[in-house]
């Protein structure tokens, strides 16, 4: 499988532009946003043929949940106007089940309404009947304008309870329940393969309300959660008194807690604390409402990528964007999309390791040897335990490994291994280039290996981890896995004639080099990978189909793959090495870094084939 090993870190990197998605929208919401100004009602039709008719993909580890702050000036009494948010309530149709938007969930932070009146809420709740009638799953919270502010969650009535209480979620599949006082409400989201919780809770959690949200918690134990609220931030690293409340009562020692996003307050602010396990809590304020239009409905898009670890957050009016073709006045233009500090980042998080407290990541189990010996195996050699004279080739050929120690270097063994890696094991070699130093194995005399030529192709596999005080000048060049023998010893050659007839070496990047002397060619043949990082553990594969040969990393191919014609590997008769590099048939330099699985096969595999999967 392909994989990426992008880890953005911390809050500071800017997120992926993301404007050509809101583009595409404009037509339609330009439409909608002059009909619903004008007072007109829209067609029918312009409901039903927005978006593209897919669902969100549960299943795929990009997802977005959109989040909308405070809307209270768009429906504050005589001066109700309802187009900006139903503008992005249609947007979130239209984009929801593109495969780079993937919006999954909804979330309001409160403060719907300016006075809590039913006419306030009759007209927000009419515009929310946009996604009601799509099924699209989505949360409220009552904030302070909703309610009466001197209250917590017990209440009773309001016209908020009658337009957002339990009643109108019921049959929403991501609706999860609701606390007897009807005020705080959780829901669930499938994304990424896995249940995400949002807590939608209250402008004030009485005793009764801090327990419900706990006892949620403790049911879902392996769900991430989301909690949303009207009132935590109030300033960069700063939480409110009541925030404050809400960190010491329940976010700081519930670890599922990762993010938390709340109004109220402006401008956008954020801030992040460690929480009792010592893990980090990402608090967001978002709030538009002091800007043009009463922040004309302005949603903020969390865009999680779960193979690059980030979230990638985006600020965008879809109203004001859909008024493009009309003409857009000085502050519409200004207010668009936000690309402010504060309204467009990136938070770099380990997902795997950050949840891993709760829902831990299972092992891979190791997979017998018997299993990897695939048809055409020529050697196999894995180092499951330290290595204590011969590596046996486990493919039965023969092509068993001894130690060679240079400069009285020894070979150490390490338990640490790729996570895809069939055995659970390492070598750890520790070469030097001057003085040069190290030990590194070769294939014994007389292994077949050792004349193969490989005309038919063949594959050669690898994986490999480099340690942080890796530097080129002492450690380049070291070979992975090489055949030993002069290049100019097989024939005349156009290139240097004491380079060895075949090396998987790491180059100065430290990236990867597959140079070999092909049967057809007067010279090696070259393939080059791209740069790969220290202390991570990488999965190399050259393959060869008989007439071209190609690189991966991690399953993936690399640029430079030469289109020349390629054939077979030219032999001396002489050893294989692991873990050393000959030059002019001396040893040059020794690996430093960690070996895991290595196995050679007389045949080119497909992806799906290599040792990974």
């Amino acid at each position: 499988m392909c994989t990426s090993h992008d880890h953005p870190q911390g809050e500071a990197a800017q997120a992926g532009a993301g404007r050509r998605n809101f583009l595409r929208a404009t037509a339609l919401l330009g439409a909608a946003a002059t009909a619903a100004t004008a007072g007109v009602a829209l067609p029918a039709v312009a409901e039903a043929s927005s978006g593209s008719g897919r669902r969100p993909d549960p299943e795929s580890r990009r997802f977005t949940l959109a989040v909308m702050p405070d809307t209270q000036y768009l429906f504050d009494g005589p001066s109700i106007n309802p187009a900006p948010i139903e503008a992005s309530l249609r947007y979130l149709l239209e984009q929801g089940g593109e495969s780079d938007e993937n919006i999954v969930f909804l979330s309001h932070l409160g403060d719907l309404t300016q006075n809590g009146a039913e006419e306030e809420f009759a007209a927000i709740s009419k515009a929310f009947g946009i996604l009601d009638r799509r099924g699209v799953g989505y949360s409220v919270l009552a904030g302070n304008h909703d309610i009466r502010s001197s209250t917590d969650d017990q209440r009773g009535a309001t016209p908020y309870l009658d337009a957002f209480g339990p009643q109108r979620f019921k049959d929403k599949p991501t609706f999860g329940g609701a606390s007897s006082d009807g005020y705080n409400t959780y829901h669930l989201f499938r994304a990424a393969g896995r249940d995400w919780l949002v807590l939608a809770l209250d402008w004030r959690l009485s005793a009764k309300g801090y327990a419900w949200a706990k006892d949620v918690i403790a049911a879902h134990p392996k769900a991430p959660v989301i909690l949303t609220t009207h009132e935590l931030v109030v300033d960069d690293d700063e939480l409110s008194s009541y925030g404050q409340q809400l960190w010491d009562q329940l976010i700081n020692e519930h670890d599922q807690i990762f993010l938390t996003l709340n109004g109220h307050f402006w401008p956008a602010r954020r801030a992040t604390r460690k929480n009792a396990a010592g893990n980090d809590v990402h608090l967001h304020l978002t709030n538009y409402q002091n800007r043009y239009f009463g922040g004309a409905a302005m949603i903020r898009l969390y865009h999680f990528d779960l193979d690059r670890n980030v979230i990638d957050v985006e600020t965008v009016s879809p109203w004001i964007l859909g008024r493009a073709k009309k003409g857009l006045n000085e502050l519409e233009r200004q207010e668009m999309e936000l690309s402010g500090d504060e309204d467009r980042f990136s938070v770099g998080i380990d997902f795997a390791d950050r949840f891993a407290g709760f829902d831990p990541v299972p092992v891979r189990p190791a997979r017998p040897a018997a299993q990897l010996l695939v048809r055409g195996t020529a050697a196999y050699w894995r180092f499951d335990s330290a290595v204590s004279g011969t590596v046996r080739d486990l493919s039965g050929n023969g092509n068993d490994l001894t130690v060679v120690s240079v400069g009285g270097g020894t070979l150490g063994w390490s338990a640490d291994h790729h996570p895809d890696q069939p055995g659970h094991g390492s070598l750890e070699f520790t070469g030097y280039k001057s003085p040069l130093k190290g030990a590194y194995l070769r294939t014994v005399d007389g292994a077949p290996l050792n004349s193969a030529t490989f005309k038919d192709g063949y594959t050669i596999e690898a994986f490999y981890w480099l340690p942080a005080d890796w530097d080129a000048s002492h450690n380049a060049w070291s070979g992975l896995v090489s055949r030993t023998g002069r290049n100019g010893s097989v024939g005349t050659v156009t290139d240097d004639p004491d380079e060895p007839l075949a090396t998987l070496s790491i180059s100065d990047g430290p990236g990867t080099q597959w140079a070999v002397h092909p049967l057809n060619q007067q010279q090696l043949a070259t393939n080059w990978g791209d740069e790969t990082a220290r202390e991570t553990w990488w999965h190399l594969a050259v393959v060869n189909d008989g007439k071209h040969t190609t690189m991966y990393v991690q399953g993936c191919p690399v640029a430079r793959n030469p289109h020349a014609a390629a054939v077979g590997i030219a032999s001396s008769g002489k050893p294989w090495l692991l873990g050393g590099y000959e030059y002019a048939d001396r040893i040059d330099q020794i690996l430093h870094g960690r070996l895991g699985d290595v196995r050679i096969v007389s045949r080119a595999l497909p992806v799906s084939s290599f040792m990974t999967h």
